[in-house]
């Protein structure tokens, strides 16, 4: 138990530290800039890719409307590095971002783009283990090249523990996925519902 209030307690500190809306405080250019992680990214939007070893996705995206799914299409979404999470647990986070953001029409920025893009997402993750069980926390802010903090997406997801250990180690590529189905859902959702 006490490694829960410890985890939390460390998440809520981040959370906090992200809420900053200034650009000096949190999003300083060189954060950012296009990273290996973001180019895996629109990578994995591209044709030229392989196929990633991952499950097709347990849900299909709800259809979007012709004017929403316009909407949704013309934004460029970049995601800086995700914080929190080792490569083990962010490689099947970030290969399932790619592929729903495809599947919902999202266009990904890379590092190779010349075109800046319409939004930065910024993930926080973290891992704690209580019995057998793992839950992930996650906070995503979502900023405009300015580094304005626009909208946050966050939850939760709690799975069974895969092997022994605590935290990462012990977190299933699915519960990653998951996450990452829930998070461009979301998003699309909130870039559909804005003005304009």
């Amino acid at each position: 138990m006490k490694r829960w209030f410890v985890a939390a307690a460390s998440l809520a500190a981040l959370v906090a530290l992200s809420a900053c809306n200034s650009s000096k405080d949190v999003l300083e250019p060189s954060a950012i800039a296009p990273t290996d992680q973001s180019n895996a990214l629109a990578n994995a939007e591209g044709t030229d890719v392989g196929a990633p070893t991952i499950a097709p996705s347990a849900t299909a995206p709800a259809p979007l409307s012709p004017q929403a799914a316009a909407i949704v299409a013309k934004t460029r979404v970049q995601f800086a590095p995700i914080v929190g999470t080792p490569v083990e647990a962010a490689t099947p986070l970030t290969q399932r971002l790619g592929i729903r953001a495809r599947e919902r029409g999202i266009t990904l920025a890379g590092s190779t783009d010349t075109t800046p893009p319409g939004i930065i997402m910024r993930g926080y993750f973290s891992a704690m283990t209580e019995g057998k069980d793992t839950t992930v926390v996650y906070v995503w802010d979502v900023y405009d090249p300015a580094g304005t903090r626009l909208h946050r997406i966050n939850g939760q997801q709690t799975a069974p523990s895969i092997g022994s250990g605590d935290g990462w180690p012990v977190v299933a590529p699915a519960t990653m996925q998951s996450i990452a189905d829930s998070t461009i859902d979301q998003l699309t959702d909130w870039l559909a519902a804005k003005p304009g």
